[in-house]
């Protein structure tokens, strides 16, 4: 009887430098795109669109 060992998340491409993910970083590749992805996110260059009648609707 052998058992065979299913991986915890399906492998994915890093989303930065497209090489492929590591468990310790996932969905990065290592610790240096993960950084990246997290220095984008924290300087602003990641934001969510919000449209003007969104605004409008909030303000009644």
């Amino acid at each position: 009887m052998s058992a065979t060992v299913e991986p915890l998340r399906a492998k994915r491409k890093c989303p930065e430098c497209g090489k492929d993910s590591t468990r310790d970083n996932y969905p990065f590749c290592s610790r240096r795109c993960k950084d990246v992805d997290l220095n984008r996110w924290l300087s602003g260059a990641y934001v969510i669109p919000v449209s003007e009648a969104d605004e409008d609707a909030s303000t009644d």
